[in-house]
């Protein structure tokens, strides 16, 4: 049965796949943008390089979407241990990489404020849009609680034996840390890479009857009868 038409093998392939993907695109998307490559005064950069924001901005929309099966697998593995936990913090992921993808809707309407007004005015009209209530607490607040979310989710993946301690602690540094360039954009890149990537790998690796949890309900089938209910009390 080849991949594209096994459920498993597709959705566990997928995930592990995005898992290692979202990390490179989200450090591409920030090495894309003007701004955080020039730091200190930003004003007018965007209006000066809108082809370079547009890439920019499209690869970090897509660093977030690549998120979303990667999330959809690493709740799929929590099943015995921290079910509930896990699944609250895995809904708050995905709600929060949602959310700031839509965000970079933003840096297109810097771009062209800033080209069509004087700099300084177009930059101060695209802040005063983001900085309205509805944007705030429809995308912003939730984005950043999703990053939350995400932390927690590796913890519930740890807890329950699919993922190193400190991989959820490496993704939100990493996450935070690489929009500093440019010793943040490395560091930080690697950091992701690692704690996401060694999830993502252990999806690649991991066989169809693993990810589908096949394998606990057989162990538990094959076990005598009375040290079965031994295990229930």
């Amino acid at each position: 049965m080849s991949v594209l038409s096994d459920p498993h093998t597709l959705r566990r392939s997928a995930a592990g796949i995005c898992l290692l993907a979202a990390p490179l695109v989200y450090v591409a998307g920030l090495v894309a943008d003007p701004a955080i490559r020039q730091g200190g005064d930003t004003v007018g950069v965007y209006g000066r390089y809108p082809e370079q924001v547009s890439v920019s901005a499209s690869l970090l929309h897509w660093s977030w979407v690549l998120l979303i099966p990667g999330i959809i697998g690493m709740i799929h593995l929590i099943r015995h241990r921290g079910v509930l936990f896990g699944h609250v913090a895995g809904g708050l992921a995905l709600l929060g990489v949602v959310n700031f993808s839509g965000l970079m809707l933003g840096d297109f309407f810097y771009a062209r404020l800033e080209r069509a007004l004087p700099p300084a005015e177009g930059a101060m009209l695209a802040d005063e849009a983001l900085a309205d209530a509805g944007a705030r607490l429809g995308f912003q607040i939730p984005g950043f609680a999703g990053l939350l979310g995400l932390f927690l989710l590796g913890l519930a993946l740890a807890h329950a034996r699919h993922a190193p301690w400190w991989s959820p602690f490496a993704m939100l540094a990493g996450i935070l840390g690489a929009p500093i360039f440019p010793i943040g954009t490395s560091v930080g890149g690697l950091l992701y890479l690692a704690g996401s990537g060694v999830i993502g790998l252990r999806l690649l690796r991991m066989t169809d009857v693993e990810w589908s949890g096949e394998a606990v309900v057989q162990e538990a089938a094959d076990k005598p009868v009375g040290e079965n209910l031994a295990d229930t009390r």
